[in-house]
C-alpha cells in the first residue's frame, strides 16, 4: 500500500520553529552548477560555486501551516558564470548542511528568474519559504 502519511499542523509548526533562530540566523545559500548531490551529506566536488546569499538574523519567522518565510534577503554579486541548478542551505558555520534543493526558472524548490548567472552580475532573492512536507 502506498504511503499516506500526514503530519498535524502544530506538529509541523513544531519542526519548521525548530529551524528557526540560531540554526538558521546567517545560514548560507550557497548556489551551484553541475548535477546535486545525493544528500546533503555528499560533499561537493566538481560542481562550480556561483553565488552565496546570506540570511539576516532573523533569518525567519514563526512558522504557520508548517511552512516558516524568510525576512527580507540582501542582494549579492554573483562570483562565478554558470547556469544555476542547485542550492545547498548552510548554518552561518559554512560547514554544516540544513538542506539541498533544484533550482530552475519554474516548478523547482527554487525559482529563479534566470538560470543563466554571469559574474558581476546582481542576484537578488524576492523571498524564500521552507516548507515541512505532508501538511
Amino acid at each position: 500500500m502506498a504511503s499516506n502519511l500526514k503530519v498535524a499542523t502544530a506538529t509541523a509548526n513544531a519542526q519548521a520553529n525548530a529551524l528557526v533562530g540560531a540554526y538558521t540566523n546567517g545560514c548560507l545559500l550557497r548556489i551551484y552548477d553541475g548535477v546535486q548531490p545525493a544528500s546533503p551529506e555528499t560533499a561537493v566536488t566538481t560542481q562550480n560555486l556561483l553565488a552565496t546569499v546570506t540570511f539576516p538574523t532573523p533569518a525567519f519567522g514563526a512558522a504557520a501551516a508548517g511552512v516558516i518565510t524568510a525576512n527580507a534577503i540582501s542582494s549579492v554579486t554573483i562570483d562565478q558564470t554558470g547556469t544555476a541548478t542547485w542550492f545547498r542551505l548552510l548554518k552561518a558555520d559554512g560547514t554544516t548542511p540544513i538542506a539541498d534543493g533544484s533550482i530552475d526558472t519554474s516548478g523547482a524548490d527554487l525559482n529563479l528568474s534566470t538560470v543563466a548567472l554571469t559574474a558581476g552580475a546582481g542576484l537578488q532573492l524576492s523571498g524564500f519559504t521552507y516548507t515541512i512536507p505532508n501538511v
